[in-house]
């Protein structure tokens, strides 16, 4: 993977990784290599007139052996712990050369071991161990970016007075959001927008419920059914007493003759 260098005001500047490993490899501690440093220094200056005692170089050997198998220990359990790490969503904190904090968020793609120190690797590049201050938990992570998410979209929906139908879909986009969530998420939504999103759903169910009132003809479809059914029964009452009326005329008609 090709990474060029970032290059501000004629000088390059040392990357979060870059920092972060080779803080580890300064990094001043009394290994076994030291102390067998400090015994031979001690061995070639000693007094000729009066040398170290047989007996005190087996005590200062033995506290050697010692030294070398706690490091030993440390260095296991530091690969042991970079180690469980991987797969995981891990949070380190450095500071480059310049003095600038940064915080990088990122999954532990593999471990390396050198020089005694572990490294993670996060999105391909290397961090010590050292600096790794957090593991987050992915079902917290899951809840923050929904919670994060829900949030932007609530506020790119115009204020409450200047809501029209053309915003239904995305209201009801976020209510379906917010209804598919487990409690656990939603505890991460804070109580006001919850609030500010149920004023928007009952703003839309308002206008929803007055434009399919106000739709063109809709009441006088049914009151001009009504008086054409009203009109209907005159007309064939009306048609029922001229006919019994005629009958009536007839027979007095008949009855005079």
């Amino acid at each position: 993977m090709a990474v060029g260098a970032v290059v501000k005001d004629g000088v390059i500047q040392e990357t979060a990784s870059e920092s972060s490993v080779k803080k580890a490899a300064t990094k001043n501690g009394m290994d076994k290599d030291a102390f067998l440093q400090l015994l031979v220094a001690q061995m070639k200056y000693q007094d000729p007139l009066e040398p170290t005692s047989n007996t005190e170089y087996i005590s200062q050997y033995a506290t050697f052996s010692q030294v070398e198998q706690m490091q030993n220990m440390a260095a296991t359990m530091e690969l042991t712990r970079a180690s469980s790490m991987v797969g995981k969503l891990v949070q380190v904190d450095t500071v480059d050369s310049a003095g600038n904090y940064k915080s990088i968020q990122g999954t532990v793609e593999y471990v390396t071991y050198e020089n005694n120190k572990a490294f993670v690797s996060i999105d391909g590049a290397l961090y010590s161990l050292d600096d790794v201050v957090a593991i987050v938990d992915d079902t917290y992570q899951t809840a923050i970016d929904l919670a994060v998410s829900f949030t932007a979209a609530l506020d790119k929906l115009p204020r409450l007075e200047f809501v029209t139908l053309e915003d239904k879909d995305n209201i009801e986009i976020l209510q379906k959001a917010f209804n598919s969530m487990t409690s656990y998420q939603q505890s991460f939504i804070d109580k006001k927008n919850v609030e500010k999103l149920q004023k928007y759903v009952e703003r839309i169910a308002e206008l929803t419920e007055a434009a399919e009132a106000n739709k063109p003809g809709s009441d006088d479809k049914v009151e001009d059914g009504d008086d054409k059914v009203e009109e209907g029964d005159n007309v064939g009452d009306k048609d029922k007493e001229e006919e019994t009326g005629d009958g009536s005329e007839g027979g007095d008609e008949g009855t005079g003759e």
